[in-house]
């Protein structure tokens, strides 16, 4: 995704709060990325459409709760 974006890897860091450092041991395959949080904020910060990475690695917004009622 980085490449076809012509984005570098401090690019990626600012867009996603991963650092560079972990994104270059990413692409190097020194790294892996498992950790459910990481991938969440690393497809949040690419703005990743939900229909390319599966809706259960994206948040659920929340559904709006309704307004009190006085009880009489």
């Amino acid at each position: 995704m980085r490449e076809r974006g012509h984005l570098r890897q401090e690019d990626m860091a600012l867009l996603t709060g991963l650092s560079q450092a972990f994104l270059s041991m990413l692409e190097s395959g020194q790294r892996r990325l498992t950790n459910i949080d990481r991938i969440i904020v690393l497809l949040d910060g690419l703005n990743a459409p939900a229909d390319l990475t599966g809706p259960m690695l994206r948040p659920v917004p929340l559904a709006p709760t309704p307004p009190f009622q006085a009880v009489s």
